[in-house]
């Protein structure tokens, strides 16, 4: 059997704390940075890297990279005082990551998120010794859905693209791995089946880890 390899999305996918970036983000470019938008409005900026975000909202260039990277970091540090009471993995995730090392497969982190948030998942929770590579914001010049930071994983790796199966919790991940030619899980925490305009690459929609079809995945 051919090598095998599983990469993670981090945020949504293995943890559920999307709600929290969405309501610590809007909290910062409302009443921080004076940003009109609703909570809704927030949630459709939510993707890809925090300076991507922020220039979505305010515009290029509207921000010095100094700006950026302070106004990151501190909307870093609330999220992980906010969350870090609840922060934990999905139910079934830990036995899963378990049963994939068992049997040989190779498993990655490809994440729009910097490594400063993936650290805080990865040492808090101990699970850091599963991952043979992580490929962070910090790692690629395009964000999903551009599908380098799946195809820099694969590589890293040494697994080929189309022995990859990656699972993402939103619709832009499944375009970026659809593009790398990867089949996905999707992860629904924070998007319903029905925002993923049954893209091809779909091999199933989850809500966590205790689905017994994704037993099929260890042992096909």
């Amino acid at each position: 059997m051919s090598t095998k390899a599983f990469i993670f999305d981090l945020n949504g996918t293995m943890i559920d704390d999307m709600h929290f970036h969405l309501k610590i983000w809007h909290d910062v470019l409302t009443n921080d940075l004076g940003a009109k938008l609703t909570l809704e409005e927030t949630r459709s900026h939510m993707y890809g890297k925090n300076d991507e975000l922020l220039a979505r909202v305010f515009g290029e260039g509207h921000f010095t990279p100094e700006e950026v990277a302070e106004i990151s970091l501190r909307k870093e540090d609330k999220y992980q005082e906010a969350f870090k009471p609840h922060l934990d993995l999905l139910p079934g995730l830990f036995d899963f990551l378990e049963e994939a090392h068992q049997h040989g497969i190779r498993l990655a982190i490809g994440s729009a998120a910097i490594p400063y948030n993936i650290d805080f998942v990865l040492d808090n929770l101990n699970i850091r010794h599963y991952f043979k590579v992580i490929v962070s914001a910090h790692d690629v010049l395009q964000s999903k859905p551009h599908p380098e930071v799946f195809a820099k994983a694969a590589e890293l790796l040494g697994v080929p693209a189309h022995n990859c199966t990656v699972f993402e919790d939103a619709p832009k991940g499944v375009e970026a791995a659809d593009k790398a030619g990867m089949q996905t899980v999707v992860v629904t925490t924070m998007h319903t089946p029905e925002e993923f305009n049954n893209r091809a690459n779909i091999l199933m929609y989850t809500k966590d880890y205790r689905n017994p079809l994704l037993k099929e995945l260890l042992l096909g």
